[in-house]
Order: C-alpha cells, then structure tokens, then sequence
C-alpha cells in the first residue's frame, strides 16, 4: 500500500491524545507501522476492534488501564506491554494523573494512519468526541471491514450511516476523502 502520510505524521483530538506514527518497517514482508501516543488522564479511544490488524503498545510513563471486551480491566505501568490480537475489541485509557506515553505498533500498518487522522480531525471539526456526522459516518461505512466501534448502536451502523453517506455524497461533502485509501476487504 502506498502510504498515504509524510512521516513522521502526529495527530491530536479534543480528548487529549496525540497520536505520531513515526515510521515503517517490514517484518516477515509486512509493513508494520510504529507508533508513540500521549493521552491525558482519564483519555483514551473507546471500545474499538481491528479486524486486520494486531496492536502492541508499551508504556513508557505513566499508568494505562485498559480492557478487553468480556474481561476484567488491568493496569500496565511504566514497561510493561499489552498485544491485543486482531479481532479483539479492546479499549485503554490514561489510569494517572500526569500524561501517559506509550511506544507500540501496529501489523500490517493498512489504512490505520488514513482512518484515525480522518476520525481526529471529525471530532475536532464537530468539538466532540462523536465526530461530525458526515465524517464519521464515511469513515465507519467505507472502512468496516477494517474496524469498528462498539458504542456505535448496528441499527446506526448499517441503516442510519450508510443514509447519511448517500446524502453527504449528494451535498458534496466528501471532497475531502477524494484520495481514501480502499478497504481492505
């Protein structure tokens, strides 16, 4: 896949993370992604499943508490490390009160910078942590073999997200996402 950012490549959201992906390297002939975040206490993503992909992060200041969907929540502190499979729903979130910092990576690296620079700045474009309509619902419909949120109702999903993507591409509002990677299916 051609990249589609200049990197090193950081974003940030109103919640308080700064996310950088930082470089690629190739392991076993996969592109694999590395990345560092910054999250204030008490943020973190939601809920949130790759379906392609494994996730490993390592904290390198600070407290993460994090979850896997079914499981108790658990606590990593400065050098321990978490590896959440493709598949699992997961979540994690800044457990201090000082920023967390964390190293990680993501395998294969797909169209993970694409997607979350595009769910960054709806949620910076709308102020809050939903997202712009429009935006939010482009990004889940067109990348749902990929990922997926699971605070977001599958009635929202795969009835009212797909109605709002007709009507955005009817009152142009995907411009924006002329160069959007594809899905991987």
């Amino acid at each position: 896949m051609k990249y589609p950012f200049k990197l090193p490549h950081t974003i940030t959201n109103i919640n308080g993370e700064e996310l950088t992906f930082y470089s690629i390297v190739e392991e076993d002939g996969v592109e694999k992604i590395l990345v560092k975040n910054k999250i204030a206490p008490k943020a973190g993503p939601p809920f949130h499943v790759h379906f392609k992909q494994d996730e490993s992060l390592t904290v390198k200041k600070g407290k993460m508490r994090y979850q896997i969907a079914g499981k108790p929540e658990q606590y990593l502190t400065e050098g321990e490390s978490v590896v959440f499979p493709k598949g699992q729903m997961h979540r994690f979130w800044n457990a201090g009160d000082d920023i967390m910092e964390c190293e990680g990576w993501v395998k294969p690296a797909n169209s993970l910078d694409y997607f979350l620079t595009g769910i960054y700045n709806s949620m910076n474009k709308a102020g809050k942590p939903e997202g712009n309509p429009f935006d939010s619902a482009y990004l889940i419909t067109r990348y749902k073999s990929e990922y997926d949120l699971k605070d977001i109702p599958p009635f929202v999903k795969k009835v009212i997200f797909p109605i709002i993507v007709v009507v955005g591409k009817l009152l142009g509002k995907y411009k924006h996402f002329k160069n959007a990677p594809l899905p991987i299916k």
